[in-house]
């Protein structure tokens, strides 16, 4: 049984409309039960794998999926049950940490745009170049201290971050028009939420291993980050590079309105299987007729 979601609710195409402050943590459920929600999203995973395929055959098109979020808010659950059944052949996944030293040594968007997706591939990064314009934003001594950054760059911070943004948005408006189009999820979960998560991760012997007590200190820094997030929303959103604010306190209602739009922006790409020429076609039944004169 398939549902309706209205993307319109969460797709940012005018960055200057957008206010961080008016964006849900929470929507409508859109799953009756655990059931209905595996049948929905198991739905979704085998038609985002048929056009994938197409979009392999097809060789013209790359997508990139970057997943922003605050801590908690689910990115690596999501991109799992998402894009799982989706062939491996075709998918790239891409977790960025913190700068390694070779990493420092070059400009803020190198580590990325070398494992960009190529035609014919789906890439996805787990965090990505907006930590630069977030985290840096948020704690800029980063950027003073630890990037190796001439004087001149570091000297008006503000700037700085300007620059950046619209660096990104220049990088992305580049990737669209050679092929590779890029669309960006903001998972919006709620600090109230977070608090619960972090607590089931410490409470939760298995969950342990997640728990960094760095994760609760930056919760201090919650209204810096949120004024960050809706700069780089409104800086860098567009009709070709959009973002989605998705509601992530429900886990499973985010990952089908994640599936809901990667599927709509694949669809829009008009992926299809190449049409063979005339000559090519002629090979094909001459060897299809002799496979079946074999005797």
């Amino acid at each position: 049984m398939k549902i309706k979601i209205d993307l319109e609710d969460y797709r940012i195409t005018k960055g200057r409309d957008f206010r961080v402050h008016k964006a849900r943590t929470k929507a409508a459920k859109l799953y009756a039960n655990d059931s209905h929600y595996n049948e929905l999203i198991a739905q979704f995973r085998e038609e985002i794998d048929d056009l994938q395929q197409k979009m392999y055959a097809q060789d013209r098109q790359g997508l990139l999926l970057i997943f922003q979020a605050m801590d908690g808010a689910g990115k690596d659950s999501t991109i799992k049950h998402v894009m799982s059944g989706v062939n491996t052949q075709g998918v790239e996944c891409h977790a960025f940490k913190r700068p390694t030293d070779d990493e420092l040594n070059h400009d803020f968007m190198w580590r990325h745009w070398r494992v960009m997706p190529p035609r014919g591939r789906i890439g996805i990064f787990n965090r990505s170049y907006y930590e630069e314009v977030l985290v840096c934003r948020v704690h800029p001594e980063i950027v003073k201290q630890v990037q190796r950054l001439p004087s001149k760059t570091t000297g008006d911070i503000k700037q700085l971050f300007n620059d950046r943004l619209k660096d990104i948005r220049n990088f992305e408006t580049y990737s669209d028009r050679n092929g590779i189009r890029i669309v960006k999820f903001f998972l919006h979960v709620s600090k109230e939420e977070q608090k619960k998560r972090f607590l089931a991760r410490i409470d939760t012997p298995s969950k342990n291993w997640k728990f960094e007590e760095a994760d609760v200190e930056e919760r201090a820094y919650w209204n810096e980050y949120m004024e960050a997030y809706e700069d780089a929303i409104r800086e860098t959103a567009s009709k070709d590079c959009p973002w989605y604010i998705v509601p992530a306190d429900d886990k499973k209602n985010m990952r089908l309105i994640v599936s809901a739009a990667v599927l709509s922006e694949m669809q829009c790409m008009k992926l299809k299987y190449p049409e063979l020429p005339a000559e090519q076609l002629g090979h094909l039944q001459a060897a299809k007729k002799m496979l079946l004169d074999e005797s």
